[in-house]
């Protein structure tokens, strides 16, 4: 494989898009929104930038990987060629099944058709194209030229040889892939989902404030970073969808969103990117924020 085409450009798809081009592949990166593709670029250089100054990566490397991204508008276009597909959308079933539609139509019929989703099933994307044997989930950390995992999630219908020729590729990536099983949430995030939401509880009903929490799971757990701040970095809105698929999926009360999340969400406090969340990031650094407004 040495054609890849990466849908979306957001926070996941230009890190995908990065991590590919840096490993000297051929990378289009698709988004209908110009604007979105050309600050995905600024993103990606400046990433590229951080690795240089770090002395991780030649001032040649930057260059190169640079000119081996294409940003395209048109799906067709971009999909034709492609070897690995790898979709980065944004987490919402309905999207992600029209565009595995279209993917099966416009890509050619050896083409691999991945998912970065975090927790909407492989299988029921699969079934909406005519190759669910090279269907298969390729979920990446963020952010992505830093973070070694990558899950690899079998759908009912991936076939052994599609599953071999993601974990290589990822290897080749100088990732460690894992392979799980399509069921809600996965592992990453059916484990990380509820703690993040029972942090939100601990602070929804009053046990402790946002720094508190953050610093008992820092100091007590040594997580590198609170689960209230990794939320806010994740997203909430993001945080909640992957809740509702798990609630939804399991039919268990265990995995429902606390209502301070559902709240914070439907007020427009999505954390990072929204410069609001747990934490306040309006002067572009995080600053300790009280959240008990929102209870």
């Amino acid at each position: 494989m040495k054609n890849i085409t990466v849908i979306g450009s957001g926070t996941m798809g230009n890190g995908i898009a990065h991590t590919f081009a840096q490993f000297g592949y051929q990378v289009n990166l698709v988004d209908i929104n110009i604007e979105a593709l050309d600050k995905a670029i600024v993103t990606i250089t400046k990433n590229l930038d951080r690795q240089v100054a770090k002395g991780t990566l030649t001032e040649e490397a930057k260059e190169a990987t640079l000119s081996n991204i294409t940003t395209i508008t048109d799906l067709q276009t971009g999909v034709e060629n492609a070897d690995l597909i790898v979709e980065a959308a944004t987490e919402n079933i309905e999207l992600k099944l029209k565009i595995f539609k279209d993917l099966d139509q416009f890509a050619k019929p050896e083409a691999i058709l991945a998912s970065n989703t975090s927790s909407i099933s492989i299988t029921q994307i699969a079934a909406v194209t005519n190759r669910g044997d090279k269907v298969i989930g390729m979920h990446f950390m963020n952010p992505v030229p830093v973070m070694k995992l990558v899950e690899v999630i079998r759908g009912y219908a991936t076939s052994n040889e599609t599953t071999h020729q993601i974990m290589e590729l990822s290897k080749k990536l100088e990732k460690s892939p894992v392979e799980v099983n399509d069921y809600p949430g996965f592992v990453a995030n059916r484990i990380l989902m509820p703690m993040i939401n029972e942090a939100v509880y601990t602070l929804f009903e009053g046990v402790a404030g946002v720094e508190e929490i953050d610093t008992v799971m820092k100091l007590g757990m040594a997580h590198p970073m609170g689960p209230l701040q990794l939320a806010d970095f994740i997203g909430l809105d993001v945080c909640l969808a992957i809740l509702n698929v798990l609630h939804q999926g399991f039919g268990n009360p265990k995995y429902a969103p606390c209502p301070l999340l559902v709240n914070m969400v439907m007020a427009g406090k999505k954390g990072v990117k929204s410069g609001e969340g747990f934490y306040d990031y309006s002067n572009g650094v995080k600053e300790a924020k009280v959240a008990a407004k929102f209870i």
